[in-house]
């Protein structure tokens, strides 16, 4: 364990706290990230880094080069988002925006980047160049691919790129990833059936019944996964909103039923196969009660897929902070979600797990209204990110 450079960073910890419960306080979700990303760009300037804004509409990178020599470069990524949540914890530096919040923690890992950035340009004894890359737009709107697509990696080149999230159910000072996929492709469907409708009580016989139909399809888009896809590959189809109708109205048969939800994946072809089912099954199970579908299939995030090589670096990296005993190498897989996936198919890397549960409001979980970073993990995350500089570029080259 690296009890001088943990030590080092505890003594940041008041600061860099107050850095992120200013960010908690004012949420900003994601492509709105307008006072977030102009905070970061004034701390990494006062850090005496060199800063560009504006990628991908409000991504910020910073890049410091090493005092040794070497020509490696990698890519730090943190994310700045909030979420459309109505804050419960009843804190002091609770969201002052109604209907957003950090309930994912995205306040803490920018913070820790921070931290990590401060740390490294007091002691660039490295050899090297850091990309300190801050993302807008984690949470379903496409912050990465937004700022790939603005030249992200041929603005600031990277032989490989980094991820860090927190997990509440982990405890605190422990880190856990896994080579290969790690977490699943993310996206969303929606369905639109439409009928007649009628009169419910007076001539149900003389309608074409939307609400039969969506019953129907509900059941058999249950089989999609338990007769379509193979028992070794995971997938996972929701339901998540149903439509229709009006409960003012009751004796009235809807003439028109929207369905949504999500699907998992790791395979593209299973996602492949998720979306050409769930077509057919919305088509089919109309057509039968003379009615009408109209699908759609969004695709979002890809499954994250970790490299071999950088796992392992991150691995070391964890492992000469906290000790080996507290990093787990063979961590579960998760259908949630992450669009660092994007980043990872334009260059080779790893996306790490930090545990942060502490007990009290911060074993909340993820996504939910009382949940709150710990600030404890503080001093952990952005150790990760120097002792994983340390392993990348720690000595010349």
């Amino acid at each position: 364990m690296d009890e001088t450079l943990l030590a080092s960073l505890r003594e940041m910890q008041p600061e860099l706290a107050a850095i992120r419960q200013d960010i908690h306080a004012h949420p900003e979700i994601g492509m709105e990230e307008e006072r977030t990303s102009a905070l970061v760009a004034a701390k990494l300037r006062e850090y005496g880094l060199q800063v560009e804004e504006g990628i991908g509409k409000y991504g910020v990178v910073a890049t410091l080069k090493g005092r040794l020599p070497g020509q490696r470069a990698i890519g730090l990524r943190a994310d700045m988002d909030a979420l459309l949540i109505n804050e419960a914890t009843g804190l002091p530096y609770a969201s002052r925006h109604q209907g957003k919040m950090h309930a994912c923690g995205h306040d803490g890992h920018t913070t820790m980047l921070l931290g990590a950035a401060k740390y490294l340009a007091r002691h660039p004894d490295f050899g090297g160049t850091v990309h300190f890359i801050f993302q807008p737009a984690e949470e379903g709107r496409g912050g990465a691919v937004a700022m790939l697509e603005d030249g992200l990696f041929d603005r600031f080149p990277v032989d490989a790129v980094y991820g860090l999230h927190n997990d509440p159910g982990l405890p605190l000072g422990t880190f856990s990833t896994r080579v290969g996929p790690a977490l699943a492709a993310s996206d969303r469907w929606f369905v639109t059936f439409r009928g007649t409708g009628g009169h419910g009580g007076a001539a149900p016989h003389l309608s074409t019944d939307v609400t039969v139909v969506q019953a129907q399809f509900i059941m058999a888009l249950q089989t999609i996964v338990s007769r379509n896809v193979a028992a070794v590959d995971a997938a996972v189809i929701s339901v998540g909103a149903v439509a229709g109708g009006s409960f003012g109205s009751v004796n009235v048969m809807p003439s028109e039923i929207r369905i949504g939800g999500t699907s998992r994946s790791y395979v593209p072809a299973v996602r492949d196969l998720m979306e050409k089912r769930l077509a057919e099954l919305a088509h089919s199970v109309a057509a039968s009660f003379g009615c009408t579908a109209e699908p759609e299939y969004l695709r979002g995030t890809t499954a994250l897929v970790n490299h071999a090589e950088q796992t392992g670096i991150a691995l070391a990296a964890a492992g000469a902070l906290v000790g080996n005993g507290r990093v787990d190498p063979n961590a579960p897989q998760t259908t949630g979600g992450e669009d660092f996936a994007h980043m990872l198919e334009a260059r080779p890397g790893a996306f790490m797990f930090m545990g942060q549960g502490a007990g009290g409001a911060t074993s909340e979980g993820l996504h939910t209204p009382t949940y709150n970073f710990n600030d404890d993990a503080i001093p952990f995350g952005a150790g990760y990110w120097v002792s994983l500089v340390r392993q990348e570029m720690g000595a010349a080259a």
